[in-house]
């Protein structure tokens, strides 16, 4: 007969691990009565403080100690591997809308970069039980081992009210500073977003080759296409590499140049197209990247994602703007200007491409239904287009993977000349 459990302070998760405990599954602390984790000091404080003022205590699910950034939030259900691997997260502390994360576990397959970009993570609660067969290791030992600060337990929707109603704000994660108003200072002398050149921190030492293709889970054709010969250059801003998996399974040949390459550079390699790629940060003071678009407009075919968007319109005399809390996740509506069809997308960005500032040179072909900004542009003489969006998704819905296509007619269209 199960003995009922009279802690009347389980939380939720304290329940399922006893019901877990129960049918073998796991192992229960002999003290605590709470599931063992591969993590050692979890449970430990850790604070998150904002710069108006406002503190947050939760537990540490990642490494010891500090780390400043742009509190922001991310509504995906899915994917967290993905956002945390996604060179585009520099400098942001992603908290993530959803209640549960880490139930499914890290592998290897789902990254989307070398290593860890954000600058901290924030969860509601995390699961301490991997149930995937995919599952290579815990999100917390994950977290731990790229030296991410991590806290769990706080309360996730007011924190989202508060940026959502107040803007993204500075803020700063720890586990060795327990004191609030120090805690503040900090926060609010951390750099923040804007002005900053953090691409410089996240792009390739090396020009790459790419040949990797779509994972059989990605892929919806029976098979990668048959070689194009075409040859897309990447300008590497902190590119995600489902990315270059999708331009790699169009059948085409992919080299990756560092996105401080010059127009010479990317020009020398004798590309059929040239592809922008998404990135962090500011793209106002990428001065050298909007040289280097200036350089390659017209010459080759060009195709820009989320920083590549707002580099290609900058390049073309468009200004750009900070948004008050950014759009971050996998649902998010955008409308096709042309056909009235609606795409459900995945996105990743603080900054916008102003309206006002548009030259006649770009017309806007996709929007943003949330608040009718700008998602997506063409310019109207030469071979060039851009989405605010990432039609590679990953993790996200593929509605807008046609873009890929549209990319490899631009190119065929601009070969026949």
């Amino acid at each position: 007969m199960v003995q009922a459990i009279a802690n009347t302070e389980l939380t939720l998760v304290d329940r399922r691990q006893k019901d877990y405990h129960l049918a073998g599954l796991i192992q229960l602390d002999p003290i605590t009565s709470r599931g063992r984790s591969q993590v050692s000091d979890q449970g430990k404080r850790g604070f998150l403080a904002l710069e108006d003022g406002t503190v947050y205590e939760g537990v540490s699910i990642g490494a010891d100690g500090e780390k400043d950034g742009e509190v922001v939030f991310n509504t995906s259900l899915t994917g967290y591997q993905e956002i945390l691997t996604d060179p585009s997260y520099r400098g942001q502390i992603v908290t993530m809308t959803y209640p549960m994360i880490g139930n499914v576990g890290i592998n290897r397959q789902d990254c989307e970069s070398s290593k860890s970009h954000v600058a901290g993570f924030i969860v509601r609660e995390s699961s301490r039980i991997s149930s995937n067969y995919r599952s290579e290791e815990s999100l917390s030992h994950y977290l731990i081992q790229q030296s991410i600060v991590a806290i769990a337990d706080i309360d996730t929707r007011a924190l989202v009210r508060r940026i959502r109603d107040r803007g993204a704000q500075r803020g700063i994660l720890s586990t060795i500073d327990f004191d609030r108003d120090s805690l503040v200072a900090k926060a609010r002398k951390s750099p923040g977003l804007v002005g900053r050149d953090l691409v410089r921190e996240v792009v390739p030492e090396a020009v790459r080759e790419w040949t990797e293709t779509l994972h059989d889970l990605a892929n919806t054709s029976a098979s990668p296409a048959a070689e194009s010969g075409f040859h897309v250059v990447c300008l590497d801003y902190g590119m995600k590499w489902n990315i270059a998996r999708h331009l790699a399974n169009q059948g085409n040949r992919v080299t990756i140049l560092p996105g401080t390459a010059s127009a010479d550079e990317v020009l020398a390699l004798d590309p059929d197209g040239v592809f922008l790629s998404n990135g962090p940060g500011d793209p106002e003071p990428l001065d050298y990247a909007q040289q280097t678009i200036r350089g390659v407009l017209g010459k080759k075919p060009v195709f820009g994602i989320c920083l590549g968007h707002q580099l290609l319109s900058l390049a073309s005399g468009a200004k750009t703007f900070k948004l008050k809390f950014g759009h971050r996740g996998a649902n998010q509506p955008v409308l096709q200007c042309g056909t009235g069809r609606v795409e459900i997308t995945s996105q990743n960005h603080g900054f916008a491409v102003e309206e006002s500032s548009l030259p006649d040179c770009l017309e806007i072909t996709h929007r943003n239904l949330n608040d009718n900004t700008i998602a997506g542009v063409r310019h109207k003489q030469l071979p060039a287009f851009s989405v605010q969006y990432h039609p590679e998704a990953s993790a996200g819905p593929h509605d807008s993977a046609y873009l890929f296509d549209t990319f490899q007619r631009m190119m065929h269209q601009h070969s026949q000349r």
